[in-house]
């Protein structure tokens, strides 16, 4: 990119304490909640979604207890369409609030409500929040499955009324790359400057990859969640999404991804939910290579089948594994590092060992 370009900045919302904490199983305690808060705060988080309310006296406490930290991004609260919700947000004293209707068929008759609801609500509800928040965002539930006309008068009301943004949800994550693409682009020439937001879950394993698609089709704010924490198969996972956005070029995020990886780390303790060893961005073994012929190439350029390097993430460096599909080079590499020095021929040797014991080890 020519340095008179300008990036896009794609807003963040952090999602990780309400829709991550949804995942079965988990439940944060406060101590750890605040934590997780500061962490993402000091790591550049544009806006974090602190709970909801409508759990009861505890999540209402824990919200009031996040807003107290005086954060640098915005904290908001998450509602269903009622005044209920609202109210109960409103004790929780938090800037920003979120308020979720249903928009496909499927999820309007699971709720025994109607598309003339959703509209009438929408038109009192966002006003009626606006007394009391700084700023008032909605979310389409299930837009991927819904009528593309309703969503339409839906996204232009909820802006006439006043909402900030309009979160495009993925709700149980059907939709594909293309079909994100697609969608996004049709909803852009509803309104000039309309300000959409996509949430994406991870079912199909594509949250991350239809994600960067709605970036690309021109999103400006994405919701996350550190480590892809989520019900059923999570959420697009923040690292993952954070890191994929800078090889989008046009594109940056505010955030510091050295300081995202100690954050991964910290949730998936505090949330018992280890991260796997080949977990993209994350895992522990995504730099360690044993095919001969990659250890070989890689010796001569880290990013030969690398796409970015370790130490941009805070890692040392490369790893080399021996094992049955070792080549010479590594072999030699990796003995000259603990101060052996051996011959290609005996390099060659040691390989043949290695291939038919199948006997492997690390570096």
């Amino acid at each position: 990119m020519k340095a008179s370009e300008t990036y896009k900045t794609i807003k963040i919302v952090g999602t990780t304490l309400r829709d991550g904490e949804q995942a079965p199983g988990v439940s944060v305690p406060l101590e750890n909640k605040l934590r997780i808060a500061e962490m993402l705060d000091h790591a550049g988080v544009d806006e974090l979604e602190a709970g909801i309310p409508a759990m009861g006296d505890q999540a209402q406490g824990d919200i009031r207890e996040i807003v107290r930290l005086g954060l640098l991004c915005q904290v908001t609260s998450w509602c269903r369409a009622t005044a209920k919700d609202i109210a109960m947000a409103r004790r929780c004293r938090a800037s920003g609030l979120h308020i979720s209707f249903p928009v496909s068929s499927i999820h309007l008759k699971a709720m025994d409500k109607n598309e003339t609801w959703v509209l009438k609500e929408l038109e009192r509800l966002i006003p009626m929040a606006l007394w009391d928040f700084d700023y008032v965002t909605v979310g389409a539930q299930d837009a991927t499955r819904a009528d593309l006309a309703f969503l339409g008068s839906f996204i232009i009301l909820a802006s006439d009324a006043g909402a900030s943004r309009v979160r495009i949800a993925d709700t149980v994550g059907t939709s594909t790359p293309f079909s994100v693409h697609r969608l996004i682009c049709r909803l852009k020439r509803l309104k000039p400057g309309i300000l959409l937001e996509f949430h994406g879950h991870n079912d199909l394993g594509m949250a991350t990859a239809n994600t960067i698609s709605a970036i690309s089709a021109g999103v400006l704010a994405v919701s996350v969640t550190v480590n892809g924490l989520g019900e059923r198969c999570g959420n697009a996972a923040l690292e993952e999404v954070v890191q994929a956005i800078k090889f989008i070029n046009g594109f940056k995020t505010g955030m510091e991804m050295n300081k995202i990886i100690r954050i991964c780390g910290y949730v998936a303790e505090a949330s018992s939910r280890p991260i796997p060893p080949a977990k993209p961005v994350t895992g522990a073994e995504i730099f360690t290579h044993e095919s001969g012929i990659h250890c070989a190439a890689l010796l001569k350029d880290p990013l030969s089948y690398q796409p970015f390097l370790p130490q941009t993430l805070g890692r040392r460096g490369t790893r080399f594994s021996l094992g049955a599909h070792s080549g010479s080079r590594a072999i030699q590499y990796l003995l000259a590092q603990a101060g052996i020095a051996v011959s290609e021929q005996e390099a060659a040797r040691f390989k043949k060992v290695l291939s038919d014991h199948h006997i492997p080890s690390d570096e």
